[in-house]
């Protein structure tokens, strides 16, 4: 396995990394998977050297982080791999229990590891950009969670350019734990990253850390998975035309190749600068195995035209436009000209 120091750190990382939002308890969405389901793709991700896992406390309610703290004690050494979790969503509702205020920072970072059964976090991540509480007051808190030993890095998630600026000139400014790490969604049917994000990313020397490189399947070719069907963020996100012009010609580079969907758009996003790791959530073994093989393929000239040539600018994916998106084909006309 290919391993890379996350931007201007020393920590080393596979270049995959086990995402674990589909393992925790069912009942909280329909496609996620117990531990008893979980176990064996976690040891097979292990097996084949990934040593960096992410998690959050919002995932099953907390259930998906007492589910692979259960694991992860059984099948890995703690100092043989990078765990990061995330802060923001919550397991819960009420006054408090989401967001980045100081109280719910120090709140969750101790449930968090308890749920783990760990000592420290490697990596304690900002879910998202708290529009609602000062950065200097989120920022703070993140450097005293650090200083604390509870996590030995900071991470963000999800947001704008301008937001991570901000992020970064507070940490500057006090001398406070600045992010080592980014993690955003890019795929062949959303790049809209590439613009600011990850050139900013590389020049300010935090790691890139992908996921969603499968559009939420729309790019193994499974539309119809439990999760698609079951999942409205996915039609929202990826329903447009474009974004199916775009699975189709991953259908194709794949099919010339004989290879699976899942190992071309994958390939891709790896292939892609200033991105250091791509995230996999695997359903199987099996789909893990095309994350394995796309880490080793190498794409022409022309079978990333091909990948390419269907992309269109689109509205930014993230929290703040959620169901507000516009799509990529044209709207109606409102009056006559």
């Amino acid at each position: 396995m290919q391993t890379v120091r996350l931007g201007h750190s020393g920590l080393e990382v596979s270049r995959l990394c086990l995402g674990t939002m589909n393992m925790g308890d069912p009942q909280w969405k329909p496609w996620i998977f117990d531990e008893a389901k979980s176990e064996p793709i976690v040891r097979h991700a292990l097996e084949h050297g990934v040593n960096f896992i992410d998690l959050a406390d919002f995932y099953s309610a907390g259930a998906g982080e007492e589910v692979l703290g259960r694991i992860l004690k059984r099948l890995a050494r703690r100092d043989d791999i990078v765990v990061t979790t995330k802060v923001g969503y919550g397991t819960r509702p009420g006054v408090n229990q989401s967001g980045h205020s100081r109280k719910h920072i120090m709140a969750s970072i101790d449930a968090s590891l308890q749920r783990l059964g760990m000592d420290y976090i490697d990596i304690y991540m900002l879910h998202f950009f708290d529009i609602h509480t000062p950065v200097e007051e989120t920022m703070a808190a993140m450097d005293a969670v650090v200083r604390s030993g509870k996590a030995r890095y900071i991470g963000v998630s999800t947001m704008q350019t301008g937001q991570l600026a901000k992020i970064l000139l507070a940490c500057e400014r006090h001398g406070w734990s600045k992010p080592i790490n980014m993690q955003l969604q890019l795929n062949c049917a959303y790049r809209e990253e590439q613009r600011d994000m990850i050139p900013f990313c590389q020049d300010q020397g935090l790691g890139v850390s992908v996921f969603s490189p499968l559009a939420r399947g729309l790019l193994s070719g499974d539309a119809n998975s439990t999760r698609n069907q079951t999942d409205f963020f996915t039609q929202q996100m990826y329903g447009d035309d474009t974004c199916l012009a775009i699975a189709q010609s991953v259908q194709r580079v794949a099919q010339a190749r004989g290879v699976s969907n899942a190992q071309i758009a994958q390939a891709w996003v790896l292939a892609q600068s200033g991105v250091d790791c791509m995230l996999v959530g695997a359903d199987s073994t099996q789909q893990f195995d095309s994350a394995l093989a796309a880490v080793e393929t190498k794409l022409s000239a022309a079978e990333c035209y091909e990948l390419e040539r269907n992309y269109t600018p689109c509205d930014l994916i993230h929290d703040y436009n959620a169901g507000k998106r516009l799509p990529r084909q044209a709207r109606p006309m409102q009056a006559t000209f």
